[in-house]
């Protein structure tokens, strides 16, 4: 379907009734809109008012300074499923670790896993290891320019590979993000869900044709930065370069755009862990490399079926997972934690030997049903691995402190005389 026809379609709607005295992030009291410019027959005016707002409130941003390929790449990947503040927090730790392609080739797993630690959706992580490493051996450890040679990069979809295109080597493409979709869902009135065809189609093509030549890098990033500051869920349209020329706005249904489309129901989950040392080491254990959470580090856990307490079930399920028999010591408490389409209640626990080990050596496990690799770690180990978030929070929980090391002698301490 052509995509003016897709746009006419959505402004005869019983509902497009301007309503300018209650427009979300307008001044009350019946001030009146601006004088409304179809986008489409002003498609060079959109472009220059949001270039000249980009110029003037653009954020310092660390990938923003020399523009490498590199830095483009890894904040991109980076601020997925990210909030701006926390992905600036890990670019710079991960740039002082990992300053160029090579030295993140060089890396193990593990050191990138740990960097990576707290964004989750690990298999980034290790698909940009992979990538690195492609880079070094079939591109010279340069970034490669053209777009199907990024896009062949492991674990690199096509937004990925257009941001770079166009950021960092200034390609002619747009970049779709959830900032994006809003920001073009309101301007054309695009009118169902963003995420699904035919709208996904049409939100791309308009974007595509938004992008002036010579100025990708300039415009995807001011297109960005307009949805994250201004056109942003509940919009401050007062304050919009491209006010003028927002359909939706003129129409008085910024609230309607852009249409959401089916929520992703959240799945709850009851679980427990616990926390087993012998002397002055904890137990831990690595997961398999397959499924969540791959080779991330763990104290030893799982579901709380319905016919046990949590308590039970900490006892059960390190017996199951390792073949120690061991015993409730202390509680501590309860974790909630939140990935992908779950809603984590992590119960912990501090757990013992049922019949004590000798302290200087501490015992393998009989077994190991749940992990590829177990370790007795100090405290101090344990904070170089890379462990789930839920994990770490215990892990800090339990060890952390003004005096780390005095507190972490004093919980092993503590638990060893009860």
């Amino acid at each position: 379907m052509p995509v003016y026809q897709y746009r006419l379609q959505a402004m005869n709607r019983k509902t497009l009734k301007a309503q300018p005295a209650t427009l979300p992030g307008l001044p009350q009291g019946g001030q009146p809109l601006p004088h409304h410019l179809p986008p489409e027959d002003h498609i060079a005016e959109l472009q220059t008012a949001l270039l000249q707002w980009f110029a003037q409130n653009q954020r310092s941003l660390p990938w923003r300074v020399s523009y490498t390929p590199y830095e483009v790449w890894i904040s991109e990947v980076m601020l997925q499923q990210t909030q701006m503040e926390r992905g600036v927090s890990y670019f710079k730790s991960w740039m002082r670790r990992f300053p160029d392609i090579a030295s993140l080739a060089a890396a193990s797993e593990e050191e990138v896993l740990r960097q990576w630690e707290g964004l989750g959706y690990y298999s980034r992580a290790r698909h940009i290891l992979t990538a690195a490493r492609k880079i070094m051996t079939e591109h010279g450890g340069s970034f490669p320019s053209d777009l199907a040679a990024i896009r062949a990069l492991p674990g690199v979809g096509p937004y990925t590979a257009g941001a770079v295109a166009s950021i960092a080597f200034g390609e002619k493409l747009p970049c779709v993000d959830a900032n994006v979709e809003r920001v073009v869902a309101r301007i054309f009135d695009v009118d169902s869900p963003v995420k699904q065809e035919p709208a996904a189609g049409v939100i791309h093509r308009w974007a595509l044709r938004l992008v002036p030549e010579g100025l990708a890098r300039e415009h995807n990033q001011a297109m960005m930065e307009l949805g994250a500051l201004v056109c942003r869920k509940k919009p401050l349209c007062g304050s919009c370069p491209l006010a003028q020329f927002c359909i939706s706005l003129h129409l008085g249904i910024t609230d309607q755009r852009p249409v959401p489309g089916k929520r992703a129901t959240i799945t709850p989950g009851n679980a427990v862990t616990g926390w087993l040392h012998c002397g002055s080491r904890v137990f831990v254990q690595k997961r398999p490399p397959a499924g969540v959470w791959g080779n991330l580090w763990e104290f030893p856990g799982g579901r709380v079926e319905a016919d046990e307490s949590p308590e039970q079930a900490s006892v059960r399920e390190f017996m199951e997972e390792t073949g120690f028999a061991v015993r409730v010591a202390r509680r501590h408490g309860i974790i909630r934690h939140g990935y992908t389409t779950y809603r984590l209640t992590l119960h912990c626990f501090g757990l013992e030997f049922e019949t004590p080990a000798s302290a200087d050596t501490p015992p393998l496990p009989p077994q190991l049903t749940a992990a590829t690799e177990c370790r007795w770690v100090s405290p101090q180990e344990l904070n170089e691995l890379a462990m789930p978030a839920a994990h770490r929070k215990l892990a800090d929980r339990l060890f952390a402190g003004p005096d780390t090391h005095a507190a972490q002698q004093a919980r092993l301490s503590a638990s060893d005389q009860e």
